[in-house]
């Protein structure tokens, strides 16, 4: 019936008891069992009577007694003696794992350490730690992952690379992001490393919800810094060289979460790791620079990607097709989208001949003018079977049917559109004929006939006549209903004049030529005019046809400040790799003054370009221009970009920005890697006002600086437990 608190004050005297020096101690303080033995990045984790959310574990199924200690400063000497007691518990707990009696095994384990007695060896904690991860009882998994905690913390050469990694993949089936990401991360920190399979297996299961995705591009991020530090030649090397699969994992839950930042970074270290980008990851490559609006590098991947080739294939790269047109679009490159267009039309012809099978080959990954850009390879046709993309036309410009990639009508809209814009009708008539020349059928000819027909049912007449003479005149005359509907219009609308130049061209066509303009004229208002209408089958006139409607809403639609954007960020994000920050911040202020709006990526380059070359007072002056856009509404709140800025501020020692995005961060209700952030304090700042307190601060400057640090340690968990860090 005592209270926790007079144990502490009047410890119970025990026979056999070890020596007080032999308290386990860290920085001249001792600690007893009733204090938490590690202190981590993660929130505590809850206690295992409770249901597994929002309470704390402890190691043992029932609270340890504050009075009784963990001798595990070192490891049991080859020669030392053990006491019957001890080595009667640890045969029991042998003869339980044997057994698989889970709960006997951890009641011989807690009496193993209420006696004072020397932990038990590797195998037996690897075999505790085993049998917990696989048990069905809930509460064994917690404990067991707060044991390896433990362990980590103050007994790392007990641990086994075999038992955690059994305690990984089983945490990240359970959905327990943080415990298996942290899990993960003291294995690679303690060399402890597991099969190379198993990183995918954790990260598949990792990666499935938003959590868990920012935790697993974390992890192969360093997974991949770990493995640039080690000797190419080394045993290392070769277990943290993260393969294709795993990368391919990452960038697909990346895109799934809207995290194209974070995936960005994960593209850039494929080619200094040396991974091939296979079919599945050139297609995640092409949607994360869709996002980003990287046109030039996605327009290096279109060679390997057209030597491509099988219909399942064809398939797959749809998406590709689909985002390169949309950033030519975006660009407003409408050029570049025709000649994107016609290629794509190019492939279907092709597609019954034979075509040269894609080769691997290198290709450029940033610019090829800095020093900054590497290659790498990929290899088109690889289209692995234990990771597929599944296809999906995210813009909706690029459809398959009947085996071949064909335009949606939402991309001919945009297209007409983009080209009647630039005043280039002359050019999308020239499209349209090269197009009816490339596939040679009467069938595909609908593409002309369904822009005319849009034409005229919105009323452009004037542009559906320009594509009729255009066409006529490139040799590749439109069918005559064609010309019957445009002379309809006109003379529905009483434009005579324009009605009988064009009676007069079809009469040179050999077209309705016994009969009068007054006549013609007379059978278009009575609808009888005498036109083979075979040609209209499946169009809809008289409502209009789906074609009309997608491009009535286009033209409806003012996108002229979306292409500014993206050129001006195509601008900043070269200037900030070739560290030109003077020319980025001069594009950045004209960006301004044309009113155009800065986006995510916009801010995402600068701060990169400055973080570069550890500029992070300038970084401090990006994050006012970000708060203020934040606060009224006109940026998105991402995730990526303010935990970049929070990582550039700490490196930079101003620990007020970083209160201020916590605090932000906290309000979002956004899940923030407290465990980098903390590594990279301590990396840095380890020791700074460690022993002091606000009253030694000599000024108010000082005190807020020192009140700031303190709030930081404490939110990373660096001073939740006295002495622990």
């Amino acid at each position: 019936g005592e209270s926790p608190s007079s144990a502490l004050k009047n410890p119970p005297v025990r026979r056999n008891a070890p020596p007080r020096s032999r308290v386990l101690s860290m920085g001249g303080a001792k600690h007893t069992l009733a204090r938490p033995l590690l202190h981590h990045s993660n929130p505590p984790w809850p206690p295992p009577r409770a249901p597994l959310a929002g309470r704390r574990c402890h190691l043992s199924r029932t609270p340890l007694r504050p009075n009784l200690t963990w001798e595990g400063t070192r490891p049991r000497a080859p020669g030392a003696p053990a006491s019957s007691r001890s080595k009667a518990l640890l045969g029991r707990l042998a003869l339980a794992l044997k057994a698989q009696r889970v709960g006997e095994a951890w009641a011989a384990f807690d009496a193993l350490r209420a006696s004072g007695a020397l932990l038990p060896s590797q195998a037996l904690v690897a075999g505790l730690i085993t049998a917990s991860s696989y048990s069905s009882g809930a509460r064994l998994l917690p404990r067991a992952y707060g044991l390896a905690l433990a362990l980590w913390r103050r007994r790392p050469d007990l641990l086994h690379y075999d038992s955690l990694a059994r305690l990984a993949l089983t945490l990240a089936r359970a959905q327990m992001a943080e415990p298996a990401a942290t899990v993960l991360r003291i294995m690679l920190e303690c060399g402890k490393l597991p099969p190379p399979p198993l990183w995918s297996s954790a990260i598949s299961h990792l990666a499935r919800t938003p959590a868990g995705s920012h935790l697993a591009s974390a992890i192969l991020i360093e997974l991949c810094e770990c493995f640039l530090r080690c000797p190419a030649s080394s045993k290392r090397s070769k277990m943290t060289k993260p393969d294709t699969t795993l990368f391919n994992l990452v960038l697909d839950s990346c895109l799934r979460f809207g995290s194209p930042l974070k995936a960005q970074q994960v593209i850039d270290l494929m080619p200094k790791v040396g991974v091939v980008a296979d079919a599945s990851s050139i297609v995640a490559i092409a949607r994360v620079y869709e996002m980003n609006g990287h046109r030039d590098d996605l327009r290096r991947l279109k060679p390997p990607v057209d030597s491509a080739s099988s219909v399942l294939l064809d398939r797959h790269y749809q998406q590709f097709y689909d985002c390169l047109l949309s950033l030519h679009l975006k660009f407003n490159d409408i050029e570049a989208a025709g000649g994107l267009v016609l290629d794509l039309y190019r492939r279907r012809s092709e597609s019954g001949t034979k075509r040269a099978v894609g080769k691997p080959c290198m290709v450029q990954v940033g610019s090829g003018n800095l020093k900054t850009g590497c290659k790498m390879l990929v290899e088109p046709t690889l289209l692995r079977h234990d990771f597929v993309v599944e296809p999906e036309c995210h813009s909706g410009l690029i459809v398959f049917t009947n085996g071949r990639l064909v335009l949606s009508h939402k991309a001919v809209a945009k297209l007409v559109d983009g080209y009647i814009r630039h005043g280039k009708v002359r050019e999308l008539s020239e499209l349209l004929v090269s197009i009816h020349k490339v596939v040679g059928t009467l069938v595909e000819a609908s593409l002309s006939t369904d822009v005319i027909v849009a034409c005229v049912e919105l009323g452009w007449l004037q542009t559906a006549h320009d594509i009729l003479d255009d066409m006529e005149s490139a040799g590749d005359a439109a069918p005559e209903a064609m010309y019957a509907l445009l002379l309809m219009a006109y003379c529905k609308r009483n434009l005579l004049g324009e009605a009988k130049v064009l009676l007069r061209q079809m009469r040179e066509g050999g077209l309705l030529v016994n009969l009068s303009d007054e006549k013609a004229i007379s059978l278009c208002l009575s609808g009888e005019l005498p036109v083979n209408r075979n040609v209209f089958h499946g169009t809809n006139l008289v409502g209009g046809s789906c074609l009309a409607e997608f491009l009535d809403k286009e033209a409806g639609e003012d996108e002229s400040g979306v292409h500014l954007t993206y050129e001006f960020n195509s601008s900043i994000f070269f200037f900030c790799k070739a560290r030109m920050m003077d020319d980025a911040m001069k594009t950045f202020r004209r960006m301004q003054e044309r009113k155009v709006q800065a986006t995510v990526q916009t801010f995402s380059h600068l701060i990169n370009g400055y973080s570069s070359l550890e500029m992070y007072r300038e970084i401090t002056i990006l994050w006012g221009e970000v708060k203020r856009r934040l606060e009224v509404g006109i940026l998105p709140a991402d995730r990526d970009l303010l935990e970049c800025l929070l990582w550039n501020f700490i490196r930079g020692g101003y620990f007020e920005r970083v209160m201020e995005i916590v605090c932000y961060m906290e309000n979002c209700d956004m899940h923030a890697d407290k465990w980098k952030f903390k590594r990279e304090f301590l990396k840095l700042h380890k020791h700074l006002y460690r022993n002091l307190s606000i009253s030694n601060a000599r000024t108010d400057a000082q005190s807020k600086r020192l009140e700031h640090v303190k709030a930081l340690r404490k939110w990373v968990g660096i001073d939740r437990v006295k002495g622990s860090n």
